[in-house]
């Protein structure tokens, strides 16, 4: 639970779990049966996986037989990339989650890295020359939309050209569930992955989500018949509902996504008012709503972020993917960013807990880092 004096502007990294999840986690919880048993118990903790099946598929416009449930977002990626043979290409876009990038079960020197451009989205005349190019990548793996800079790609675009080149798609939805209409059969990826904890689910939980069952999927480890053998080992029955709970209130919430732009538009602005030199990652290009990431010269995301924290404003530095260090950023690095202005990129979240308050507690905390920064910067000008 996220104390009443903090504003938490980190939802990217991991939501705040909804009261209504809470509720139906509690309420599995107390349902003793295993899911694989036939008895009237496992019967209860069966009906609660495939309730929650239905509405993760729902979330994506997809049936409930191509939902495999996993322990997260990582684990639904590599299960997905799990169908590319040793030796065979991935080719990842250079904004990809970590999970992606390392190659999954096979050595990361099998992937290729396709470019974005400065606006960091994927470089699709660089991916058409590349596809008719031998050798013909096994998997491309494009995510929807970025965890940094909530900049949107042209997974669709993508799609069209590894189908016309007769390879397998691939598309990381976990930041886009819940903020973007989805449906995976009009983005015509064959692979999908999802997370329950960035949509106010419970941490653990996750799916990939297949095409239709023309698809395979090549199981990670062998050891029990669950999940149509997809994915061996007891459900998490009580994750498992959460995240089907999450999914299902996150679906009703997309069409509120222009309030959620609205807010982050007006904290930008008044960003600007304090900082007029702050740079905002992808933003001229088409964003998640809820996603602000940016930088203002001489000013350090570390020192910033022990400032913010101080203040009771919890934000990112990026991804919450590298052992919560605060290091240097892929995703802008494949933008062209500078490494000195890309030390500085603080990110700003929001989701459905997000108040406008949450916001000018963080614009009341910048005033004191830039004003940090403006003297440090006056007393060498004095110096010298």
């Amino acid at each position: 639970m996220v104390g009443a004096n903090v504003a938490y502007l980190d939802h990217n990294a991991t939501a705040p779990v909804r009261p209504e999840v809470i509720e139906a986690v509690t309420e599995a919880l107390r349902v003793t049966g295993n899911p694989s048993s036939v008895h009237s118990a496992g019967r209860a903790a069966r009906k609660l996986v495939e309730d929650a099946r239905r509405e993760v598929a729902a979330l994506v416009g997809a049936e409930p037989a191509d939902v495999t449930l996993t322990s997260g977002g990582t684990e639904a990626n590599a299960l997905a990339l799990a169908r590319r043979k040793d030796g065979e290409i991935l080719l990842a876009s250079a904004i990809e989650h970590p999970s992606v990038l390392g190659g999954g079960r096979f050595p990361a020197a099998s992937v290729e890295t396709l470019p974005v451009t400065p606006a960091g989205v994927v470089d699709l005349a660089w991916l058409e020359k590349r596809l008719s190019a031998a050798p013909v990548p096994a998997i491309v793996s494009v995510m929807l939309a970025n965890s940094e800079t909530g900049a949107i790609q042209p997974v669709r675009e993508v799609a069209r050209l590894a189908r016309d080149a007769g390879t397998l798609v691939h598309c990381d939805a976990v930041q886009a569930a819940g903020r973007l209409e989805i449906d995976i059969a009009m983005l015509g990826v064959d692979y999908l992955t999802l997370s329950a904890h960035k949509i106010g689910g419970p941490q653990g939980a996750g799916a990939l989500v297949r095409r239709d069952k023309t698809v395979a999927i090549t199981p990670l480890y062998r050891g029990g018949g669950q999940e149509r053998s997809q994915r061996p080992g007891t459900e998490a029955v009580a994750v498992i509902a959460g995240f089907g709970v999450a999914a299902r209130l996150a679906a009703g919430e997309i069409e509120k996504s222009g309030e959620i732009a609205g807010l982050r538009d007006w904290f930008e602005s008044a960003l600007r008012t304090i900082s007029p030199g702050a740079v905002v990652f992808a933003g001229e290009t088409a964003r998640l709503a809820n996603t602000s990431c940016f930088a203002v010269e001489g000013i350090s995301a570390e020192t910033a972020m022990i400032s913010l924290d101080l203040d009771g404003v919890c934000v990112s530095s990026g991804s919450a993917c590298s052992s919560g260090k605060v290091g240097a950023s892929h995703v802008l690095s494949a933008m062209g960013v500078s490494p000195d202005l890309a030390s500085g990129a603080i990110r700003v979240s929001l989701g459905w807990s997000s108040e406008k308050s949450d916001v000018e507690s963080f614009i009341k905390a910048w005033r004191r880092v830039q004003d940090k920064r403006d003297r440090r910067r006056q007393e060498v000008i004095e110096a010298a």
